[in-house]
């Protein structure tokens, strides 16, 4: 009795969290464009999205900065875990607090805070400030997901090659590096997704003139949902789905 209940509570709970994303890939194939009457059966929403060109233009958008912030994101939160990791120093407590209170900051406020910085400062909104507000949501994760690889290092290891005569940047490029990739690569994953979907601090570090595809999806859903708009959002899942499956993998530590 005790496990049905179980079962009966995480099943209302997966209902609950992932029947609205199954009704909207169901009605990204219906025939009908402007009833959520079923009317059959379709494809074409799909093969509209390759003629739509504002869409396709946004869609790189979004690609180009999610891929430059992740890798910035990923270069500096790899440091940051490293120096945490391998250094004693005054301050590291408050630099480790600081980056768990990014990251559990929400994000209107982190977005009001770099746009009050960027216009004192006198910055264009556009892809810079964007660029910069990205790798400011994703270096936390990247510097948490590392860090978390770090800790299961054998420190022998290290102590052992500084003992042989290795450098600093040697032991850093030569042994922790390739020890640390798979925190490296599932760092990376986490921030290109992080950046892909976003739509608060996209929203207010973003200038008219450089629009991501999050901020294009709002403004079209605000006039009613298509069945584009559905298909395109199931397109968005399904690669933030293989991003996180793939970063989870890769996370995990083998025995």
């Amino acid at each position: 009795m005790r496990q049905l209940i179980k079962t009966t509570y995480a099943g209302l709970v997966y209902l609950f969290l992932y029947l609205p994303l199954v009704v909207m890939a169901v009605y990204s194939f219906n025939a009908s464009k402007y009833s959520l009457s079923w009317k059959g059966f379709t494809l074409k929403w799909y093969g509209k999205l390759l003629t739509n060109t504002t869409l396709i233009d946004a869609a790189i958008r979004s690609l180009t900065i999610a891929v430059i912030s992740a890798t910035i994101a990923c270069i500096l939160g790899t440091l940051v875990a490293f120096m945490l990791h391998q250094y004693r120093f005054q301050g590291r407590r408050a630099i480790f607090g600081s980056l768990f209170i990014m990251m559990m900051s929400p994000d209107i406020v982190i977005g009001i805070s770099l746009l009050v910085l960027f216009l004192a400062t006198g910055l264009t909104l556009g892809f810079w400030t964007l660029l910069m507000g990205h790798v400011t949501l994703c270096v936390p994760f990247v510097a948490a997901t590392v860090y978390s690889r770090f800790k299961g290092f054998d420190t022998h290891v290290i102590e052992a090659a500084k003992d042989l005569g290795a450098s600093e940047y040697q032991v850093f490029h030569q042994i922790v590096l390739p020890m640390a990739m798979p925190g490296l690569i599932a760092g990376w994953l986490l921030s290109f997704t992080l950046s892909l979907d976003d739509v608060i601090i996209s929203f207010f570090t973003t200038g008219p003139t450089y629009e991501v595809l999050p901020l294009r999806i709002y403004s079209m859903v605000r006039l009613g949902i298509k069945p584009d708009v559905n298909a395109l959002s199931v397109v968005m899942i399904v690669i933030t789905v293989a991003a996180v499956l793939l970063s989870r993998r890769l996370i995990k530590d083998k025995k």
